[in-house]
C-alpha cells in the first residue's frame, strides 16, 4: 500500500471554485467512509479547511487511486469532475509526505507560518479515528505532522513571518493601520463559536475592542464563548451571547462583523449589510459603481437595434445595472459557456456600435469575449466580478462598517464589495493580498526540517514494512529449534535438566547468530529508497508463508490501535 493525497487549494484553484467545492462536515465524513469503502484505498482521511481541500489514502494502485479519488473528491463537493480537475494536484508517496508536513508548518498556507493549521490537522485526524477509516498510516503521518509542525514553530523564527488568517484579516481591515489603534473602543459581532471564530472573538478583545457579542445557531456554545471572554484576566472587554435571529439588530450597533459559520448559505446578504448602514447612518448605502459605459448606448449601425430594444441579446437588459458595457467583463461575468457564446456571437453581428472616445471598439470587445467564451470552456464559467475596479481620481468614503469574512463558503454577499460605507475583506481578498506579503528568513530553516523529517518518516515506514517478515522468520526459527529439542528428548531421555538446558541454550544461541547478522543489514537496507523489496526477498529465500507474515501484521495494527490516541 502506498500514500496517495489529491486535493485543491488556493494556491491551484481561485477562490470562487475552492467556494464551491467546500464540503460540509457531514460531505467530510461521507467522503472518508466512501473513499475506505472504495477498492484501491484501505487508509483515508480528509483535510478541509477554509483554503483547501485535500483527500488522502492508502492505496495499493497509483492510477486507479487518482482515478477514485479525484471522482469521489468531485461527487461529494458537487462540482463536475471535468472543471474540478484542472485545479486537482496529486502527490504519491515521499511527495505526499512532504506535503503534509511543509501543510502542517504553514509553509503551504495563504498566510505563510500561520499556526492553526496545526489544530485543523488535530481535529481531521480525531475524525478518521472516530470513523475508523485511520490505519496505521494515516495514524503515524498525521501524528508526525503534528510533530514536526510543533518542531518548526519551536526551533524556528516562522512565527515571525507568519500570523494566524484571523490577525491578517484585522490588518487588512485597519488598511495597513496598527490594529490596536483601529480596533480601541469599537464594538465588534462575531457569528459564529468554531475554533476561527473563537480565535476572532480572541484576537478582537486582545487588540483593545470594547464590546464583543457572539451569535450562534447553537445558542449555549455561544454564551460558553462570551463567558471564557468576559472571564479572561488578561483583556477589558464586555461579552454577550446572542440568538442568530438578533444578528439584523446587532449588525447596526456593531462596528466590526467578523463571520465564520459552517452554512452552506450566505449569513448576511447585502440588502441586509445596507440596511445596518442606512441604520447607522440614517443615510441609504450607496452603490459604487464603475462607468465603463452610459445606459443607453447609440443605436447599432446596420440591422441592429439599440440597447433595450434588441431581443437577441443573450443579456437580461432590464436588469442590467447602470454603468456597464453590455459587451464587456463586466457584462458577462458569471455567464455560462453556453450563454458567453451566444453573446460573442451577438457581438461579432455588429449589433451594438460604441464610438465614445477612450471606449474600446466593437471589434476589441468581440476578441475579448471571444477569450472569455474560450475560458469558460475550459473552466465552466467566469468567476462573478466581486469588487468595482479602481478609477483613477475617486475616493471611496471612509467606512462605518467593517467586515471580515473567513468562511467557505462565504457567509457574506460579495456584492457588499459595492456598497458605500462598508470595507469587506473575504478570502479571496487575503489571497490577493496575502502574495505579496514578504516571508522571512526562517522560512528555509522550515524547509530542510520537513526536508530531514520527510526522510526519517521515509526511512521508518519502510524499517517497518519490513518487520513482520523478519518476526515471521524469528518465528519459524524458534519453531523449528522447539521440534528438534523435542526429537532430541526422545532419543535422550536420560539427560538431566542441567544438560537439556544447556543444550536447549547452545541450540538457541547458533540460531540467532545466524540470524543476526542479516536481520539487521535487511532492515538497513530496507530503510533506504528503494528498499521495499528486501521483504520480498527475504520471504523468498526461507520460504516463509505469506499468511503468517500477513498474521504478524494484524497482530502490530492491532496492537498499536489500542496505544491510538482517541
Amino acid at each position: 500500500m502506498s500514500l496517495l493525497v489529491v486535493g485543491l487549494s488556493h494556491r491551484s484553484a481561485p477562490v470562487s471554485v475552492l467556494e464551491r467545492a467546500a464540503l460540509s462536515m457531514d460531505a467530510q465524513v461521507k467522503l472518508a467512509q466512501d473513499t475506505v469503502a472504495a477498492e484501491p484505498a484501505s487508509e483515508a482521511a480528509v483535510l478541509a479547511t477554509c483554503n483547501r481541500i485535500e483527500l488522502y489514502a492508502d492505496v495499493d494502485k497509483f492510477h486507479a487511486g487518482v482515478a477514485e479519488l479525484s471522482t469521489l473528491l468531485a461527487q461529494h463537493s458537487g462540482v463536475g469532475l471535468d472543471e474540478l480537475t484542472p485545479y486537482l494536484y496529486v502527490h504519491y508517496e515521499d511527495r505526499a509526505v512532504h506535503h503534509l508536513f511543509s501543510v502542517a508548518c504553514g509553509l503551504d498556507s495563504m498566510v505563510v507560518g500561520e499556526g492553526q493549521i496545526l489544530a485543523q490537522l488535530k481535529d481531521s485526524l480525531a475524525r478518521a479515528q472516530e470513523l475508523h477509516s485511520a490505519g496505521r498510516l494515516m495514524n503515524d503521518l498525521f501524528q508526525q505532522g503534528l510533530r514536526v509542525g510543533k518542531r518548526a514553530h519551536s526551533e524556528t523564527g516562522i512565527d515571525r513571518a507568519g500570523q494566524s488568517l484571523v490577525t491578517f484579516g484585522l490588518e487588512q481591515l485597519a488598511a495597513g493601520g496598527d490594529v490596536q489603534e483601529w480596533a480601541e473602543g469599537r464594538k465588534a459581532l462575531v457569528i459564529g463559536a468554531g475554533s476561527m471564530s473563537s480565535l476572532a472573538a480572541a484576537t478582537l478583545a486582545r487588540a483593545g475592542v470594547a464590546e464583543i457579542v457572539v451569535a450562534n445557531r447553537t445558542f449555549d456554545r455561544a454564551e460558553r464563548l462570551a463567558q471564557i471572554l468576559t472571564e479572561n484576566d488578561e483583556t477589558d472587554v464586555t461579552a454577550r451571547a446572542v440568538p442568530m435571529d438578533a444578528v439584523p439588530g446587532e449588525l447596526t450597533r456593531a462596528d466590526v462583523v467578523v463571520s465564520c459559520t459552517g452554512a452552506t448559505g450566505l449569513v448576511l446578504t447585502a440588502e441586509a449589510v445596507a440596511a445596518a448602514v442606512e441604520g447607522r447612518t440614517g443615510e441609504p448605502a450607496a452603490a459604487i459603481d464603475v462607468p465603463s459605459a452610459p445606459k443607453q448606448l447609440p443605436a447599432a449601425t446596420g440591422t441592429g437595434t439599440g440597447l433595450g430594444t434588441d431581443e437577441n441579446c443573450p443579456l437580461d437588459l432590464t436588469a442590467e445595472q447602470s454603468g456597464f458595457s453590455v459587451m464587456g467583463e463586466a457584462a458577462v461575468a458569471g455567464m455560462a459557456a453556453a450563454e458567453l457564446e451566444q453573446h460573442a456571437a451577438w457581438v461579432d453581428n455588429g449589433t451594438v456600435d460604441i464610438r465614445e472616445a477612450g471606449r474600446r471598439t466593437p471589434e476589441a470587445e468581440a476578441e475579448l469575449i471571444g477569450a472569455l467564451a474560450a475560458a469558460a470552456a475550459r473552466v465552466g464559467r467566469i468567476p462573478e466580478r466581486r469588487r468595482p475596479e479602481p478609477v483613477a481620481g475617486f475616493v471611496r468614503p471612509a467606512p462605518e462598517l467593517f467586515l471580515l469574512d473567513l468562511a467557505m463558503p462565504r457567509d457574506i454577499d460579495a456584492a457588499v464589495h459595492r456598497l458605500a460605507g462598508v470595507r469587506l475583506v473575504d478570502i479571496e481578498s487575503l489571497a490577493e493580498a496575502s502574495a505579496d506579503a514578504p516571508m522571512a528568513a526562517d522560512v528555509d530553516e522550515v524547509r530542510r526540517i520537513v526536508s530531514d523529517e520527510v526522510a526519517a518518516f521515509g526511512a521508518a515506514q519502510r524499517a517497518a514494512h519490513i518487520t513482520p517478515t523478519v518476526v515471521a522468520l524469528r518465528t519459524m526459527a524458534a519453531d523449528v529449534v522447539a521440534g528438534e529439542i523435542a526429537r532430541l528428548d526422545g532419543r535422550l531421555p536420560d539427560l538431566d535438566e542441567r544438560q537439556r538446558g544447556e543444550i536447549r541454550q547452545a541450540v538457541h544461541r547458533v540460531v540467532d547468530k545466524l540470524l543476526h547478522a542479516p536481520t539487521v543489514r535487511v532492515k538497513q537496507l530496507a530503510a533506504e529508497p528503494g528498499g521495499a523489496g528486501y521483504a520480498d526477498a527475504l520471504r523468498t529465500l526461507f520460504d516463509l508463508d505469506p499468511e503468517t507474515v500477513a498474521a504478524v501484521s494484524r497482530a502490530v495494527d492491532s496492537t498499536d490501535k489500542k496505544d491510538r490516541p482517541a
